[in-house]
């Protein structure tokens, strides 16, 4: 089995995500509709072009009375009214109706429109059907109102996690065609139909908006409808390229198919296909909607990074590891289409580039290769940022996890513990490879985690400290305490007491996990959800339900995991936080994210158990929950196809399709990789 287009579908009656967040793109282009009209179309965005304040309104009329499309929510003859929608990745359909009489006729007209975004140039078509649904022949006209706003042309070194500079007001130079000093925009359009439409007949309009440079016309040889077939098709070949690999999740437990959908999803949207940027596919940490249109690696490689190579594959894994080397990972936090780097050196991108290349080598076998640039990463940190004996001081807020308050600051236990796991993986890499220094890596390792224990460990309070190079110290109850789990820092009595914390109206809301402890009264604020309480940044939450079941704490992690599937029912792709006291959305932050990868990431690696190793071998360790069946089926890995198929209490492994397991859950472990 394998994906398609409408595996993807979300009826948006349905969403609860803010309307600014409802975008629709190409991998070229993303465009969005007016809420609340069956046609109205505003912001058009195709790096290096900018439309934020683009708008077009779509009237008709029907024997020469106007039926306006603007969403009027008030009585009476309110023009089109808006009767639902469905997202697609290629596109947005929505369907209106219009049932009144005028003049003592009745004019009933289906409105059915669809919104695409170009997968080759900058613009989008609006394809827009119109049934007569009266006894009578009616004379359908439509009836484009663009306004063009202020366009603006954005080298691709500028783009960042904010929307681009708006340009200057542009003026009108011809019949559909509008320019400033940087951008023409151009209406185009086709009317497909009989003059007069009779009963039951339908009327077919196709309007366009292209963004080319100031002074170049648009270069028009074929129809409006081919370049909307060539977005369907680029997204079709899209889906079967990136999800050939991704593993089939199958289950009678409500919502969980959707959450996984809905998570594969919003890594598919993140994917930009633009001949100009760094490299295809160019992976941005949101930009839906304009914003974000920028590679973090804190996105890319810490969250999700075994689910974003398998849609990827080996080679351009690889190529995104050099281009973040090359544009200075080490120097900045995020990088450019044009592969630039942006702002700062930030603390968590030498474990995410780490963890990039180390599940590359893992699952691929390819990638060590990489050891001497890994290994002059890890030892500039080293250079770069103060000690505090085998401890480093990684900085303010800008550097870390951007709080709001004094808290997590400083020498923290994250990220110098995901340091310390570095090292044992450059060790591991080293003896792979045959390198002596092998020993010098995992004793600095055992020395990173001996600090932590022994200078950040507080036992009264079952907690990390942060300390200050003043002497201050902070105890911040954040999730980021959980990622120690996994970096081998904690002993088993300081698992349990973090795990303690884990509670009901503390970290625990009904819809996700609170990125600070409600029990933290000096951190614990509703203003910032991503990193500062009510609510946590999308990929936080499936990462400690990960992290739980590496734990051997199933029953834990599935009631983390299963909180966020609200999600799968109500939003079309997950976005860059979410409150966890409520299925809500702040409006003001980006509507998607490429973090949304990690509940797949989740579901595949934690609850499945599936785990690849250095030497070629496989280990799989299932932890079903104790409710309804899961199958995770197409794993590849090497030469072999597994599936993974769960119950309460019971497991079956199949690999090319023949059982080689089954029965209670434990660990079954594939001999290595021969070659």
């Amino acid at each position: 089995m394998t994906y398609h287009l409408n595996d993807f579908a979300f009826d948006l009656r349905a969403s609860v995500a803010p309307t600014n967040h409802i975008w629709v793109g190409s991998g070229f282009s993303t465009v969005a509709p007016i809420a609340g009209t069956v046609a109205g179309v505003s912001g058009l965005f195709s790096p290096p072009f900018a439309a934020k304040d683009m708008e077009m309104l779509l009237d008709l009329t029907a024997d020469g009375h106007r039926v306006s499309d603007t969403g009027n929510r008030g009585k009476g003859d309110c023009g089109l009214l808006y009767a639902g929608a469905k997202w697609r990745p290629d596109r947005i359909e929505r369907t209106g109706t219009y049932h009144y009489y005028v003049e003592d006729r009745l004019i009933s007209l289906s409105v059915r429109s669809s919104l695409i975004p170009l997968a080759d140039r900058a613009g989008f078509v609006l394809s827009v059907r119109v049934v007569n649904r009266t006894d009578r022949s009616m004379k359908l006209n439509m009836f484009p109102h663009v306004t063009p706003g202020h366009p603006s042309l954005q080298s691709l070194n500028d783009w960042d996690f904010g929307h681009p500079s708006m340009g200057a007001q542009v003026h009108e130079i011809g019949a559909g065609t509008w320019e400033n000093d940087q951008v023409r925009v151009t209406l185009l359009q086709e009317e497909i139909g009989p003059d007069l439409v009779g009963s039951g007949e339908e009327a077919v309009y196709r309007a366009a908006i292209l963004l080319t440079k100031a002074g170049e016309s648009v270069s028009r040889d074929e129809s409006l409808a081919t370049w909307e077939q060539r977005t369907h098709e680029v997204w079709e070949n899209r889906i079967q390229r990136y999800c050939e690999a991704i593993p089939q999740l199958s289950s009678d437990i409500p919502g969980l198919e959707d959450y996984y959908r809905r998570s594969l999803v919003s890594g598919l949207i993140c994917l930009w296909e633009h001949p100009d940027f760094a490299m295809q596919p160019f992976p941005v940490v949101a930009g839906i909607e304009g914003a974000g249109i920028c590679c973090y690696p804190w996105d890319t490689g810490g969250y999700a990074a075994r689910i974003l190579g398998l849609m990827l594959g080996s080679d351009k894994v690889i190529e995104l590891a050099h281009m973040m080397a090359r544009s200075g990972i080490e120097r900045h936090s995020r990088f450019a289409p044009s592969g630039l780097g942006k702002d700062v050196p930030y603390s968590y991108s030498l474990w995410s580039f780490y963890n990039l290349v180390w599940c590359n080598v893992t699952q691929y076998g390819e990638g060590l290769e990489l050891y001497d640039l890994l290994k002059n990463l890890l030892l500039h940190d080293e250079e770069r940022l103060p000690a505090w004996g085998e401890l480093l001081d990684y900085g303010k807020q800008h550097n870390l996890l951007e709080m709001r308050s004094a808290a997590h600051e400083h020498v923290v236990s994250s990220p110098n513990a995901e340091r310390a796991w570095c090292y044992d993986r450059l060790a591991d890499m080293a003896d792979r490879l045959g390198h002596e220094e092998s020993g010098t890596w995992r004793d600095k390792a055992s020395r990173i985690r001996a600090a932590i224990r022994e200078h950040l460990w507080d036992p009264e309070n079952g907690w990390f400290l942060c300390r200050y190079p003043n002497g201050h110290v902070e105890r911040v109850y954040t999730i980021q305490a959980f990622d120690t789990l996994r970096m081998g820092v904690c002993t088993a009595d300081m698992a349990k007491a973090l795990l303690t914390h884990l509670n009901e109206g503390t970290f625990l809301g009904p819809y996700g996990v609170s990125s600070i402890s409600a029990e933290d009264t000096l951190h614990y604020e509703l203003n910032d959800p991503d990193w500062s309480g009510g609510g946590s940044y999308t990929g936080e939450s499936p990462t400690l339900a990960l992290t739980l079941w590496e734990q051997g704490q199933p029953e834990l992690a599935w009631d983390v995991l299963k909180r966020l599937f609200w999600m799968g029912k109500h939003l079309p792709y997950f976005p860059q936080e979410h409150y966890s006291d409520r299925p809500t959305v702040p409006s003001h932050k980006r509507g998607n994210i490429i973090a949304g990868l990690t509940g797949t990431e989740a579901l595949v690696f934690g609850m499945a158990g599936i785990k690849p190793k250095l030497d070629g071998s496989l280990e799989i360790f299932p932890q079903p929950p104790h409710e309804g069946s899961v199958s995770i089926t197409g794993y590849r890995y090497r030469d072999q196809q597994i599936d993974v198929l769960m119950k309460p209490n019971h497991c079956t492994i199949v690999c090319n399709g023949e059982p080689v397991y089954s029965g209670a859950p434990s660990i079954y472990i594939f001999p290595k990789d021969s070659r």
